[in-house]
C-alpha cells in the first residue's frame, strides 16, 4: 500500500469484529512507531498503556460508560486498545533519564553537546512551566504527534483504528492506577478488524478542497 492509498483508505472505525486478534508482528511495528515518535526537544513526556487482553480492555472500558457508552463496544470488541498518556510533570529525574539514554546511544559527539542539549531542553520546559504556564498542554501536543504517527502506521499496515477522546479521564486514570505513577490519560486508540456493521467504511471520505486549506507562497 502506498502512502497515498493509506491516507485515502484510512477511516475511523465505528464497529469492530469481536474475537479478531491482530498479528503480533504488526502490533510490534506499531509499538516501534510510538517509541520512535517525534517530540519537542526530544522530551518524550508520554507513556502508553497497551491492553492486549480481555481483562485489560475491560479495565479501559470502565471509562466508557454513562455519556461515553457509545464507545464501549469499540473498546471491548477491539484486538488491542492503547491509552496514550502524559506525565503529570517533566521533573529532573525524567530529564536526567533522557539525557543518559541519549549519551548511551551516542548522540553527543561534539564537545559540549551533552550540556548544550540539557540546557536547551530545560529552557523549553521552564518556559512552558513558568512563562507560558501551559506545561500539560505542551505535553499533550507531543502525545498528539505520536497519535498521528500511530494512525498513519496502522493504515499502512491495513489495520483498522479508532481514536477516541470520548471517555471519562478520571475513571480511566483510577482504573489503570495512572495517578500514582505520575501519569494521566489523554486519548485512546482501538485497533482491530472492522465488522460489517462499520457504517463508516462504505462512506466516501470528505475533506475541504485544497484551494481552501493550502496557501502557496
Amino acid at each position: 500500500m502506498t502512502l497515498d492509498d493509506a491516507v485515502v483508505a484510512r477511516h475511523t472505525v465505528k464497529a469492530f469484529e469481536p474475537g479478531q486478534t491482530l498479528p503480533q508482528d504488526k502490533i510490534e511495528t506499531l509499538l516501534n512507531v510510538l517509541q520512535n515518535s517525534p517530540s519537542s526537544v526530544n522530551s518524550q513526556p508520554w507513556h502508553f498503556v497497551v491492553a492486549a487482553t480481555a481483562q485489560g480492555r475491560e479495565a479501559i472500558a470502565k471509562s466508557t460508560t454513562g455519556a461515553f457508552v457509545y464507545n464501549e463496544p469499540k473498546v471491548l470488541n477491539a484486538s488491542h486498545v492503547i491509552a496514550l498518556c502524559i506525565r503529570s510533570d517533566i521533573d529532573d529525574k525524567h530529564l536526567q533519564n533522557i539525557l543518559a539514554k541519549e549519551q548511551k546511544d551516542g548522540r553527543f559527539v561534539a564537545e559540549g553537546a551533552q550540556a548544550g542539549q540539557d540546557k536547551s531542553r530545560r529552557s523549553y520546559v521552564d518556559m512552558h512551566r513558568y512563562e507560558q504556564r501551559d506545561l500539560p498542554q505542551w505535553m499533550e501536543k507531543q502525545v498528539y504527534l505520536a497519535l498521528g504517527g500511530l494512525l498513519l502506521g496502522a493504515a499502512m499496515l491495513g489495520i483498522d483504528a479508532t481514536p477516541m477522546e470520548g471517555f471519562d479521564q478520571r475513571v480511566l486514570d483510577l482504573s489503570l492506577g495512572l495517578r500514582e505513577k505520575g501519569l494521566t490519560s489523554v486519548v485512546l486508540v482501538s485497533l482491530g478488524v472492522r465488522s460489517d456493521k462499520d457504517f463508516n467504511a462504505d462512506l466516501p471520505k470528505s475533506r475541504l478542497p485544497r484551494d481552501e486549506i493550502f496557501t502557496f507562497i
